[in-house]
């Protein structure tokens, strides 16, 4: 009997572009190196890996726009309207997906942090901020 293949869709911010993807995730990294922060504007990406994974563009293909920072493995794709972080495939040996773009859940948490030496001088003190489930009232 053939194993099922999971399928994971997400999309863009403004709805442009939707994906599927067909595979299962291997790892959920944190990845808080310098290069990360200026990509997702926050204290690290969120990246989930899945090796052997095939990514489906459904909808706004040609809206996605990759970028490699010169003379690294950097890779970062994101809708050119938008500018949302999408997926991105590394030839044949794995598919890298922002988690933020998911629509679907996956069961897989974050299995590493990596390049905390770079970590935003501010990120420690993300716990101790106060929580809402909404936008706080004024004088919140």
């Amino acid at each position: 009997m053939a194993k099922k293949i999971n399928v994971h869709r997400g999309s863009c911010l403004c709805g442009g572009v939707e994906v599927a993807i067909h595979g299962d995730f291997e790892q959920f990294v944190c990845c808080h190196c310098e290069r990360c922060q200026k990509g997702t504007g926050s204290a690290h990406g969120a990246n989930l890996f899945a090796s052997g994974a095939r990514i489906e563009w459904l909808s706004g293909a040609g809206l996605v726009t990759t970028f490699q920072v010169p003379e690294t493995r950097h890779v970062r794709s994101f809708c050119s309207t938008c500018g949302s972080a999408m997926p991105h495939a590394s030839g044949e040996q794995f598919v890298m997906v922002p988690a933020g773009c998911l629509d679907t859940p996956t069961d897989i948490l974050p299995t590493m942090h990596i390049f905390c030496s770079e970590r935003a001088t501010w990120e420690d003190a993300l716990a101790r901020a106060p929580r809402f489930e909404a936008l706080p009232s004024q004088g919140s």
